[in-house]
C-alpha cells in the first residue's frame, strides 16, 4: 500500500493504538522489506546504523516477546527496563506491549539508590537491566526479580512468540517518568489510546517536510521517543535512534546519516550552540523539531540559518537556503507537545512564544481557583487533551493534586495574547512571587540574557527568596569559544534582566564547558549547575 493511503487507513483504524502500531502497520499491507528502525548499536548481530527492515524489526520484537513470555511475563505485568542503548529500550517496549505487559522505561542516568527506590514504588513484576545497570543495582532491595539483560531477550525464538495481545483503549501501555533530579521521579502512566491520540491526528494531516528520514535525538526512555517510534512506523519513515544526545554526537550523526529532520529537546539545541555550525555539512536538514521545554531564540536562529527547506512560490515548490524549526511545549504527562510555532530565518516572534495549541487539545490560563484568565494575564497552564497521561502509577494522591476543575495543571506559568498565541514564562517552582504580587521568572530572564549577550551560548538563572524576604538572583554564563572569561559582564546582564530582576542581581559566574552536564532536560541542567556553582554564599 502506498504511504499516503496507508496513513489514512491507520488514522481511521479504531483498533490501532500506541501498543500495536508495528502489528497494525503490517496488517494494513505495509511492505515488510520497507523501513523499520535503525539503531546506533548492533542488534542481535545486525550491525549498528544498518537499517532493520519492517519485517526484520517484527522478527526481532517477536524473539524478545518469546523470551519474556518464557520467563513468565504476562499481560498487565509492569516490567522495568533500565539500560543505556536506544535499541534496548525501544525493542523492549515493543516486545512487552506485544505481550500486553506494561514497560516502565527508566532514565539510565538515575542514581542507583534513586532507581532502586523507584523500582520498589513501581511494585514491578520484573526488571530488565543491561550489564552496567545490573551492577549498579547490586545490593539494593528492588522488590522484583532481575529477569536478565534486554539484549539477551534477542536469543528467543520468534516462532514461539504468543499471539499479539488485544489491547483495549484504556489498557496501560507504558510508564515513563519525570526527571528525578530532586528525589524519586513520578511514574507517568499512558494508555493505548492516550499515547496514540496525537499520532492519530498527525496521520490524518498531510505529512510534513522533514519527516521522511529522521534523526531521533530524544532520550530513549522518554515518552517522546515512544511517540516518535510510532509516528515513524505509521509514516513509513526511516529513523535512526541515538543512545546519547550530546551536541558533537548529534552533529556527527547528521553528517554521516543525512537526515531531513532532527527531533530533540531544547538542551540538545543549546549543546549545538557551542559549535560553529558553518564548519559542518548540515545541508540535508529541512526540519528541527523541539519538544519538552521551549527553546531560546539565539539557539533557534543558529539552527534555521543552516540546511534547506521547500517553499511554495509562483513558479512552484522551490528549495531555498535555511531550515525550519518547530518549537513547542510538552512533558511526559501531556503525551505530546501541546503547542506549535514555526520559525525560519525570516520570522521573529520569540520572547518565549510557544505558539498556538494543536487542534486535538484545549488549553487555558487559570488562577489558583481554576477560573480562566483573560489575554495578557499570567496564570497556570491548564490542559484538557485526549493525549493526557492517565495518572501517576501507584500515586493517586499526586495524580488528583494535579487536577483542577477538569484541567491538568502542568506547573507552568504562561499568558495568552489577544490573537491566541501563548507565551511560556517559567516553571512555577523556579519563579519567585513577591509580597506586592510581582513575580520574577528564571526562564524569561535566561531568554533576555541570551538575546542581549552574543558571546554567551547558554545561561542559567537562579532566583531565590531568602529567609528575611529579600530576593537574590545568581546568573551562570556559558561563554562562546574565544570569549574572555575575565570580562565583567555584570552590567550587561543587569541591563538585560530589566530594572526589577536586575536590582536583585547578586553575582554573575562564568561556567566551564567541561562542567556542563549533558542531560535530558533544561530542568536537570539547572539543578546540576546550581549544585555545582551556587552551594556556597559569595564572600
Amino acid at each position: 500500500m502506498r504511504t499516503k493511503g496507508l496513513r489514512g487507513a491507520l488514522a481511521a483504524d479504531t483498533a490501532l493504538g500506541a501498543g500495536n502500531v508495528l502489528a497494525r502497520v503490517l496488517a494494513h499491507g505495509a511492505d515488510p522489506t520497507g523501513p523499520g528502525l535503525t539503531f546506533d548499536t548492533p542488534v542481535d548481530g545486525h550491525p549498528a546504523e544498518r537499517p532493520l527492515t519492517l519485517g526484520q524489526l517484527d522478527e526481532r520484537v517477536a524473539a524478545r516477546a518469546a523470551w519474556l513470555h518464557r520467563r513468565g511475563v504476562r499481560p498487565r505485568d509492569p516490567i522495568a527496563v533500565w539500560a543505556t542503548d536506544a535499541a534496548d529500550m525501544v525493542l523492549s517496549f515493543l516486545a512487552l506491549t506485544r505481550l500486553g505487559a506494561i514497560p516502565a522505561l527508566m532514565n539510565g542516568k538515575l542514581r542507583p539508590e534513586i532507581a532502586a527506590e523507584y523500582l520498589r514504588r513501581l511494585r514491578a513484576a520484573g526488571v530488565l537491566a543491561d550489564a552496567a545497570h545490573t551492577g549498579a543495582l547490586a545490593g539494593h532491595d528492588l522488590g522484583a526479580p532481575l529477569l536478565g539483560q534486554p539484549a539477551e531477550a534477542g536469543t528467543g525464538d520468534p516462532a514461539d512468540a504468543p499471539p499479539h495481545y488485544r489491547h483495549h483503549d484504556e489498557d496501560p501501555i507504558v510508564i515513563t517518568h519525570t526527571s528525578g533530579t530532586t528525589g524519586v521521579p513520578k511514574a507517568v502512566l499512558h494508555s493505548h489510546a492516550s499515547l496514540f491520540a496525537a499520532t492519530r491526528h498527525l496521520l490524518s494531516m498531510p505529512q510534513a517536510q522533514g519527516t521522511s528520514r529522521i534523526l531521533n535525538a530524544l532520550p530513549a526512555p522518554h515518552t517522546a521517543t515512544v511517540l516518535m517510534v510510532n509516528q515513524a512506523l505509521g509514516n513509513r519513515a526511516e529513523m535512526l535512534l541515538l543512545s546519547e544526545q550530546g551536541g558533537e554526537r548529534v552533529l556527527d550523526a547528521i553528517q554521516r546519516w543525512r537526515p531531513d529532520g532532527v527531533f530533540g529537546f531544547s538542551v540538545t539545541w543549546a549543546e549545538l550552540a557551542r559549535f560553529d555550525l558553518s564548519g559542518y555539512d548540515l545541508d540535508s536538514v529541512r526540519l528541527w523539531f523541539n519538544t519538552g521545554d521551549c527553546s531560546h531564540e539565539p539557539h533557534v536562529r543558529r539552527l534555521v540559518a543552516v540546511g534547506y527547506r521547500d517553499t511554495v512560490t509562483r513558479e512552484g515548490v522551490v528549495r531555498v537556503p535555511g531550515s525550519v524549526f518547530i518549537d513547542g511545549l510538552g512533558s511526559s504527562e501531556m503525551g505530546h507537545s501541546m503547542f506549535h510555532i514555526t520559525h525560519t530565518a525570516d520570522t521573529d516572534r520569540y520572547g518565549r512564544c510557544v505558539g498556538r495549541p494543536y487542534r486535538f487539545t484545549r488549553v487555558a490560563v487559570l488562577d489558583l481557583d481554576g477560573n480562566e484568565l483573560p489575554p495578557g494575564e499570567v496564570g497556570w497552564l491548564g490542559i484538557d487533551s485526549p493525549s493526557l497521561f492517565r495518572g501517576y502509577w501507584n500515586d493517586s494522591v499526586t495524580t488528583y493534586r494535579s487536577r483542577l476543575r477538569g484541567w491538568y495543571l502542568t506547573g507552568d506559568l504562561v499568558y495568552a495574547d489577544a490573537e491566541g498565541r501563548y507565551y511560556h514564562l517559567d516553571r512555577a517552582v523556579d519563579s519567585v512571587k513577591l509580597a506586592d504580587g510581582r513575580r520574577f521568572f528564571t526562564a524569561l530572564s535566561e531568554e533576555r540574557i541570551l538575546a542581549a549577550c552574543p558571546d554567551v551560548t547558554d545561561c542559567t538563572v537562579v532566583i531565590v527568596k531568602q529567609d528575611d524576604g529579600t530576593v537574590v538572583t545568581d546568573v551562570l554564563l556559558e561563554l562562546a569559544a574565544g570569549a574572555d572569561p575575565g570580562t565583567d559582564r555584570t552590567g550587561a546582564v543587569r541591563a538585560a534582566l530589566g530594572p526589577d530582576v536586575g536590582a536583585t542581581l547578586r553575582r554573575v559566574v562564568p561556567v566551564a564547558s567541561a562542567d556542563i552536564p549533558v542531560t535530558v532536560t533544561g530542568k536537570v541542567r539547572k539543578v546540576a549547575l546550581r549544585e555545582r556553582y551556587l552551594t556556597e554564599t559569595p564572600s
